[in-house]
């Protein structure tokens, strides 16, 4: 479980990226964070593993503060998944999955057993894809690997940035729903920064929406449908539906 109390961030100049931002996250949930840009979800996300530290308040992972662990340890410990992917491209698919296992001392064939493995888990063929080389996959099979990458070294934690959203649609949709799969299936935690409202409400257990650095509104996706608190969880919630009439109106026109 994750527990964020009170949380803020300030890069100087008196005014905070991250406001007093409280929320506790039980075990395998899958929680979405959403807002505009620069509104401090992806501060928020840093945090969590300590690629940024708070100003003030605390952050704990199954009851222990943050800042109490080493950062290189703590991070080895928690998958981390973002768009652009960032494999290592000189490194064999194989090769780049194995990296943090190979930093927490697995042997061998410990590590040549889990890339297989979490190669199958994301859909791609260990035999086919474990010798290649990023330059020789798609975008989506890329994606793919960083998630793989991810689940390596068996986290119960996994942050996701924006994971989805270079994604053409189609190849979006299909990794968006392996991912609910795994999850499920591995009783994984996660916490999703995403701009698109379609894609929370879709996989998340729970959404915050963030403005301004302050979560405006955290509850379910049927909760923040049918009861907006806010009236800018009103609009992000209206958003998709005004682009789907938009682009029907555009075709009628036609």
């Amino acid at each position: 479980m994750i527990s964020l109390d009170h949380v803020r961030k300030s890069y100087g100049g008196g005014s905070f990226a991250v406001d007093d931002v409280s929320m506790f996250i039980e075990q395998g949930e899958l929680i979405g964070l959403i807002g505009e840009s620069g509104c401090g979800k992806t501060t928020t996300l840093k945090m969590i593993n300590r690629l940024e530290d708070p100003t003030s308040g605390t952050i704990s992972v199954n009851g222990e503060d943050v800042r109490e662990h080493d950062p290189v340890q703590l991070r080895r410990g928690i998958g981390y998944v973002f768009q652009g992917v960032g494999l290592f491209p000189h490194y064999s698919v194989g090769m780049n999955i194995a990296a943090v296992p190979e930093l927490l001392g697995w042997s061998k064939s410990q590590i040549r057993e889990r890339v297989d493995e979490v190669l199958s888990l994301v859909g791609l063929p260990p035999d086919e894809y474990r010798d290649r080389r990023p330059s020789e996959l798609s975008g989506g099979q890329q994606q793919r690997v960083g998630v793989a990458r991810a689940l390596a070294a068996k986290p119960q934690l996994i942050l996701m940035d924006e994971p989805f959203g270079a994604l053409d649609p189609i190849t979006r949709a299909e990794l968006q729903d392996e991912f609910i799969r795994i999850h499920r299936s591995l009783n994984l935690t996660a916490i999703m920064v995403t701009h698109d409202m379609s894609e929370a409400l879709l996989m998340a257990d729970r959404v915050a929406v963030m403005k301004d650095g302050k979560i405006l509104q955290f509850d379910t996706p049927r909760t923040l449908l049918n009861h907006p608190q806010h009236e800018f969880v009103r609009q992000m919630i209206e958003l998709p539906k005004k682009r789907a009439d938009s682009i029907e109106d555009l075709m009628e026109g036609r």
